[in-house]
Parts: C-alpha cells; structure tokens; sequence
C-alpha cells in the first residue's frame, strides 16, 4: 500500500525513525524560564506578563537543527520532550513527579536534576496559578460536585485550550512585519485620557514583544544554521544549512516569497504557539489552498518540484509529532496517546463554490500516507462536486489503517455556519480544528465538544441511589428511591432528579 503514494525519502525516513523511537522526556527548561519572568514582572497586567514570559522562554530555551531536517524548531530541549506550564497548575505536577516513569500509559522519563528544578519552583506557584484561581472562583456549593468528578475540566484549566485555526495564509503574505505596522498604527490613535483605552494599549504592547521576541527566536535558528554550515563537512548539507539561515533571516517578519520560506514561517509561528500555551487542537486550517500560490509559482519558475514539495511537507508533519504534551494522571486517563489534535484540511469548495481540489490537494494526502502518524490529523471537505479521482485517492490513505483522513461534508456545515450567523465567503473557508470541531481561520471558532465537562454515568448512579453519591456516600439530591425498588425507568425519570 505504501508503494501507491511512493516512499519516505531516505533522510525522512531517518528523521521518522528517530523522532518515533525517543524517549519522552520532562523538560524543565519553560518551567524555570517562566517562573524567572513571573517573578521579574508580577507588578505588570497579564497581558504583559504574558508577553515578558514568552520574550524569556525564547530567548533562553535550548534550541538545535536535527542532522536530517530542513524546516527547522523546537518546542523542548529534546524532540517529544514536554516542557512544563507552571502558571496553569503545578499542584499535580510536583506529586507526580515520581510517578511519571510509572504509568502503564503515556510514560515520560524525568531526571533527577529536573525534579529537583521543579521543586525548587514549585512555592512560588502555590495559590498562583490558573487551576488554583478557576477553583477558587467555585462557590462552595458547587465546588462539590467538581470535587466528587460529577464536574472536571481537567484540560482546560492545567494547560492552554486552543481549539482555533489560525490564519497562516495572511502571516505568509504579509509577515508579522505586517502586524507590527498596524499594531503601531493603532498604538498612535489610541486616546489615553479614556480608562477603558489602557487594556489596549497594554495589548499592543503585548503583540510587539512577542514579534520582536519570534523575530529574534527566528534569528537564533539562522545563526545555528551558519555556525552548523561552517563546520559541516558534507558540501550538499552544508548548503542546506545556508539556505535555512537565509530563510530565517527573512521569515516570519518579511512575507513569503516560496513554497519553503512559507512553510518554515508557518511552523515557527505554530511552534511559538505551543511554547507559549501548548494547546490542544491549534489547527493548520486549509493549508491546500494558501500554500497553493507558492506551489504553483515554484513549479512554474522550476525551482520546486513534485518529489520535493512533498519531502518539506512529510518533514513538517515529522516536526509536527515532535510537539509533546505531559497530562496529569486523571487526565491522562481518558486522553492518552499524548493527542495535540493539529489538524490539516484540504479539499472542499472555493468562496465562489466551486470543487476547491487542487494538485497540492494530492500530494498532502501523499506526503500524509507516506509519513503515516498520527499527527497531524487530516480532514477532507466533501461536498457534491468533489473530484471522484481526489476521493478515491482519500479512500486509497483510509484502507492504510492509521485513521486518516476525516470527512467533513460542505452540504451540512456550510449552512449551519451561515444560519448562525458567519458571513457566506467565510462559512466557505472553514476549516477542521482538533478532532470534530469546525472554524473559519483567524475569525470564528466554537467548541462542539469537551465544553460541558459533566459525568453523565456518575450522575445517573446517583439518580439510582435515592440522590446518593455511591463513592462518598455524600447526598447530593432529593432522591426518588433506590434502583432496586424502581419498576420502569419512568420511576428513574421523576420530578426531582431531573
């Protein structure tokens, strides 16, 4: 089967097999670099300690260019090492730090050296963190239920949520020069003799740390990338390497100008993302139809070809599975297998209705079945008019077993965007994001799971247990018998347990 889409290129299939066989580690190097910042910055707003605290992370963080890549970044000090969030929660991560080795799932290796820098920050977080702040807003009377599992947002508040498709296509045309110009703009007719204006300006204020923080993040790769250059004794590589300095000099700042300098500008983007917040499902939106311009102005100019864009594709979704995520036990629990849910869509219509599929359409899909992970996730739009030649290809990754592609249909999400609301041209861009959910790229997004945080079976043992929570032995309702006394399920369904 793998020979239908053709094979990893050798250096691929190196990078693959190495990212694939190490070792998850614990990395405590965002830990400490945030804790520093924090504590340098706590008279500051959030908005701006936000900022001061990415700025520190990637300014210090522990950086290298693997042997085998060509898009180049790195969330940890190691590949699928996960770094730490303190400023989410760190109750669960310091008694935990014994046992992380231990699991029979999802198992991270931890050195002593990283327990020891995680205990050393650990007071400092204490009653300082986002958990422990969301916990104390819970009135009393209904904390309760949080405390017995009836309620758990476990995810939510112990890492960053995301859940967004984020607007690449506007970063590689424009660049966060781009950004930083309106920002500034903005800054200058701001009115500060009105109150309500000084959370704007703290925001700006924000948004221009963390450009010139991924700028200089950017530089610190391409300078990596000459000083590797100059003592690289493989002529080929050693070019490699200069062509990813140039690059990184360049983007994310200035626009794209190539199918590589857009994909690089993207991940980089993508990986500050995750530093800064690592949440579930940041999705890469409709990648077939922003990158396509690239594609097609490469191809044209004969400085890309076929075999080739889908070895810097196949790289990125390698570097894509080297984003790691470390959970809490209970959360682990019912969400292993370390899921980031980055989410890829191609296919679907254009804004003018029309069958969206295009020849760059074909070689994700290739590059998806060659690489054969399980990130990123990869969604198809279907609708009527859909090539029949693009879905037996689909059909073609399907029958390779790891779960690849998802389907979403036109004909059912493209109304009910428009119904709620959403303008037609943008209900027409929509993009997956994460597992099931859907959203319009840089605009609009709503979470249609993981938002009701209840425990549905809990609650039902309790309804059958005269209102009697059966673990704790806690009353929790006016019941309406046990279920052993119950004739029909109607009897369950009476007033007062519903």
């Amino acid at each position: 089967m793998s020979q239908y889409f053709g094979e990893l290129t050798k250096r691929m299939e190196q990078f693959r097999e190495e990212v694939l066989t190490s070792k998850p580690k614990v990395c405590a190097e965002r830990a400490v670099y945030t804790t520093e910042s924090y504590k340098a910055n706590l008279d500051q707003p959030a908005v701006l300690k936000r900022a001061y605290m990415l700025e520190n992370v990637l300014k210090k963080m522990s950086i290298f260019i693997e042997k085998d890549t060509l898009i180049v970044g790195n969330q940890a000090s190691a590949n699928r090492a996960a770094p730490i969030f303190p400023e989410y929660a760190m109750d669960w991560v310091v008694k935990e730090l014994d046992e992380f080795e231990k699991r029979n799932g999802d198992v991270f290796y931890i050195t002593e050296e990283t327990k020891k820098q995680l205990r050393e920050i650990a007071p400092f977080w204490e009653h300082n963190t986002t958990k422990e702040r969301g916990l104390a807003a819970i009135p009393p009377a209904s904390k309760i239920f949080y405390d017995l599992g009836i309620i758990k947002a476990e995810g939510n508040i112990t890492s960053g949520d995301a859940h967004l498709a984020v607007d690449y296509g506007r970063l590689m045309k424009f660049g966060l020069k781009d950004y930083k110009q309106r920002t500034l703009a903005m800054m200058d007719t701001l009115d500060l003799t009105d109150y309500k204006n000084l959370k704007k300006l703290y925001f700006y204020q924000g948004i221009l740390i963390v450009i010139d923080a991924t700028v200089a993040f950017a530089k610190r790769y391409a300078d990596l990338a000459e000083s590797m250059a100059q003592q690289e004794a493989d002529g080929a590589r050693a070019l490699e390497l200069r062509e990813i300095a140039r690059i990184l000099n360049k983007v994310p700042y200035e626009p794209a100008d190539s199918f590589y300098e857009a994909l690089q500008s993207m991940w980089l983007v993508h990986l500050v993302l995750q530093i800064e917040s690592n949440g579930h499902s940041l999705s890469y939106g409709r990648m077939d139809q922003y990158l396509y311009p690239y594609y097609q102005k490469d191809i044209a100019q004969g400085t890309l070809t076929d075999d080739h864009a889908v070895e810097l594709l196949t790289n990125l979704w390698i570097k894509t599975l080297t984003i790691n995520k470390i959970r809490s036990w209970s959360h682990t629990q019912f969400s292993a297998g370390s899921p980031l849910y980055q989410n890829v869509t191609i296919g679907g219509q254009t804004i003018d209705k029309k069958d969206a599929v295009n020849q760059l359409s074909y070689l994700i899909l290739r590059s998806v079945a060659q690489t054969k992970l399980p990130q990123p996730n990869l969604t198809v739009r279907y609708h009527a008019g859909l090539d029949d030649r693009f879905m037996k290809e689909c059909i073609e990754v399907v029958k390779m077993g790891f779960g690849m592609p998802a389907f979403n249909s036109d004909e059912i999400i493209i109304p009910s965007f428009i119904a709620k609301g959403v303008k037609e041209e943008d209900a027409y861009n929509y993009s997956a994001i994460g597992c099931v959910e859907v959203a319009v790229p840089g605009k609009w997004g709503y979470r249609c799971t993981g938002m009701s945080f209840l425990n549905f079976p809990k609650s039902l043992l309790i309804a059958m247990n005269d209102g009697v929570d059966p673990k704790s032995g806690v009353k929790l309702a006016e019941g309406v018998g046990h279920f052993k006394s119950m004739a029909t399920f109607e009897d369950l369904k009476k007033p007062g347990m519903c």
